[in-house]
């Protein structure tokens, strides 16, 4: 399965903007976007003012490099998005936001996406009762999704259940981290989805 293997502090600093690839890093003073807040390269200071046509496939790095998706991925979704009867671009958040390892981060389970996409594909993963080890695996609503009970002493889970209540929890799901569980009440609205990205950008870059 193709992935990013780069590293993901430069993705940061493509971005200019923290991306909150690696945890609790983008969080100290050792994040290089603190240090270097410009892009990567020998260019990166010098770089006149964007176009239109840039700064809408600068937004689709953006929320892609966010949910961890990769291109061919991120234009499914898309595509699948332009099909459904909502707006394009809500629709398309609301799917991403639906993979099962952004409600495991989303959950305080995960420091990372990173972290929540191991967590699944290792089998650590439950959705109602049933193991599933496909990072971008659709919820629905009324689903519940749970750490294994065999896993739910591994030092990662034991630390996110000590942690727990620390990081704001989405309307959207309700955890119960004392038994290392997610309730799925809904799928996310555009008005509770707190991503940072201009989804009509993403839109208007697809749509030529």
């Amino acid at each position: 399965m193709a992935r990013y293997t780069g590293a993901d502090c430069k993705r940061c600093r493509r971005e200019k903007m923290k991306l909150f690839l690696k945890g609790s890093k983008c969080e100290s003073p050792k994040c290089p976007i603190e240090i270097r807040p410009y892009p990567p390269g020998e260019h990166g200071r010098g770089r006149t003012k964007d176009s239109e046509y840039l700064l809408q496939m600068r937004e689709k790095q953006k929320c892609a490099r966010i949910y961890g998706v990769l291109e061919k991925q991120f234009r499914g979704y898309y595509e699948e998005a332009n099909r459904r009867t909502g707006k394009t671009g809500d629709e398309l958040l609301r799917i991403l936001e639906s993979r099962l390892d952004n409600v495991i981060h989303r959950s305080g389970f995960a420091a990372s996406r990173d972290a929540a996409r191991q967590y699944v594909r290792h089998g650590h993963v439950l959705v109602n009762g049933h193991k599933v080890d496909i990072p971008s695996y659709q919820v629905a609503s009324n689903d519940i999704i749970e750490i294994r009970e065999k896993s739910r002493e591994m030092t990662p889970f034991i630390i996110a259940r000590e942690t727990a209540g620390q990081r704001p929890i989405p309307a959207w799901l309700e955890v119960i981290s004392s038994q290392m569980k997610i309730l799925v009440h809904s799928l996310p609205e555009r008005g509770v989805i707190d991503t940072p990205v201009q989804e009509q950008l993403i839109v208007e870059f697809y749509s030529k």
